[in-house]
């Protein structure tokens, strides 16, 4: 049986096995035991998946590919996951330290990658491939065009490296733009101090007025005058590191 790629899923399959190779490699160094794929489509990163890892399991929304998976035996029926990543209960199919891995569908990579760093805990590697800008701005260092919220926020908790570039050609269909491939390694201890969801709003706030001087772009927080006097509020959030958003929260306590 044949898998149709589907648009509505975001859907690219993969089909270069030397491609693929390279991709389950990253986690080499590293040596997990147990990796959890998402949409795993026809199999072609799955395969050489189970050729390095012990254990592998893979969570799949499409039907067709999950009907797919199991009449090519890649894995046994209780390592096949029905389901969307970004709703079903991970405490449920993650039960012991795993790496996440995937061709990440465009279109929801970023929501992915949220979810990720809300389970770093389960989480201790992750990596794979998305859409060739978005895993530049999850890499992307302070200064940078494009460093960001997602940028800061996964590198608050995980130090990212970007592996390599992937063609347009490694693909069916073959999606317009050029793909890259990331590893997250989480870190022994994050890089803030400071409550994660109320440093995540600030940073949100701050890079959604990117152009504004931090004086303006956090005119809403509850800075003493002298505190806005600091040189940090002259600067534009994209200069910042995570250890100054995480210094400017902890300015209100």
């Amino acid at each position: 049986m044949s898998v149709r790629p589907k648009k509505h899923l975001g859907q690219h399959f993969l089909t270069s096995a030397p491609i693929a190779a390279r991709i389950a490699n990253i986690f080499a160094d590293d040596a997990p035991t147990h990796i959890l794929e998402i949409g795993p489509g026809t199999g072609m990163l799955t395969r050489e998946l189970i050729k390095h890892y012990p254990t592998v399991n893979v969570v799949e929304l499409d039907e067709e590919s999950i009907a797919y998976l199991k009449a090519n035996a890649l894995l046994p029926d209780n390592q096949i996951y029905f389901g969307d990543f970004l709703r079903m209960p991970l405490e449920d199919i993650v039960q012991a330290p795993t790496a996440l891995i995937g061709n990440y569908p465009y279109n929801i990579s970023s929501q992915i990658v949220f979810r990720l760093v809300e389970y770093r805990h389960l989480f201790p590697l992750a990596g794979g491939m998305f859409q060739k800008e978005v895993a530049e701005r999850i890499a992307a260092p302070p200064g940078s065009k494009t460093y960001g919220i997602i940028s800061v926020w996964v590198q608050a908790f995980y130090d990212v490296t970007y592996c390599f570039t992937v063609n347009e050609g490694a693909f069916n269909p073959p999606p317009k733009v050029k793909s890259g491939v990331i590893l997250l390694r989480r870190r022994a201890q994050s890089r803030i101090q400071s409550d994660p969801q109320e440093f995540l709003k600030m940073v949100k706030q701050a890079f959604g007025q990117r152009r504004k001087m931090l004086r303006g772009s956090l005119k809403n927080y509850s800075f003493s005058e002298n505190q806005r006097m600091l040189p940090i509020f002259g600067r534009r959030p994209e200069t910042l590191t995570v250890e100054e958003f995480d210094y400017l929260l902890r300015l209100l306590s």
